[in-house]
């Protein structure tokens, strides 16, 4: 019985020919480059970045050529699954959105290894089409208003903020002794957009209250804090 099960397991029913493995990667490729397309749609500004957008194909290629070597094989695949266990990525992941396109590039890696084009082509065709309505989706902008200046400003202070934005501004954050202040506010975007319809820049309307000495905002998102 032991025999018979490790003949199984050692047997290999899936010989790929040269033909064949060109054609699993060219269409791997092919659907790599795809990927390569939406990736650089759906991201921009300083979030984007090339080289990680060129590791996507290679990952791709990389996957299949795993598959072409597994084929039907248990014994094989089961020792693959070993040895690739003991690999540790420590690279970060600046946005969400990058690990739903690494999954992307395994998972065309693995049909086109296992010759399942037409599944890859349309998977693919759809992934993309979901990526382009929902891939430039991006999380509001939240600001900190941080402000300094002497202490004998900050009654003047409050009751700008309590003006500008009409008691909604979020209080995070104050610090204070003899001489001087600091208070954090934070605010969405909309409420900085409206503040500075009306008053203008808002960083210079609050520097021109007496005993200010610096006032910054800050703008912060899941993408880069700036």
């Amino acid at each position: 019985m032991k025999d018979q099960l490790l003949a199984g397991l050692e047997a290999s029913t899936g010989a790929l020919t040269l033909q064949d493995i060109l054609l699993n990667f060219l269409i791997a490729g092919i659907l790599g480059v795809v990927i390569f397309i939406s990736y650089r749609i759906s991201h921009s500004g300083a979030v984007y970045s090339a080289k990680f957008n060129v590791s996507l194909i290679m990952l791709t290629l990389v996957t299949t050529l795993v598959m072409n070597v597994i084929g039907n094989n248990i014994a094989l695949s089961l020792g693959m699954v070993g040895a690739l266990s003991i690999v540790r990525f420590r690279t970060a992941i600046k946005d969400p959105r990058d690990t739903a396109y690494i999954f992307w590039g395994i998972a065309v890696g693995v049909c086109c290894g296992v010759q399942e084009y037409l599944l890859s082509a349309i998977g693919s065709g759809i992934i993309f089409l979901f990526m382009l309505m929902f891939g430039a989706v991006k999380s509001n902008d939240r600001y900190l208003l941080v402000l300094r200046g002497e202490s004998v400003a900050e009654q003047a202070l409050e009751k700008a903020i309590d003006q500008i934005f009409g008691g909604k501004a979020q209080f995070k954050v104050k610090n204070t002794s003899n001489s001087f202040i600091e208070h954090i506010y934070e605010l969405s975007q909309k409420q900085v957009q409206q503040a500075e319809k009306q008053i203008g820049s808002l960083t210079s309307y609050l520097n021109k209250i007496e005993g200010m000495t610096a006032v910054n905002l800050i703008s912060q998102n899941d993408e880069i804090n700036r």
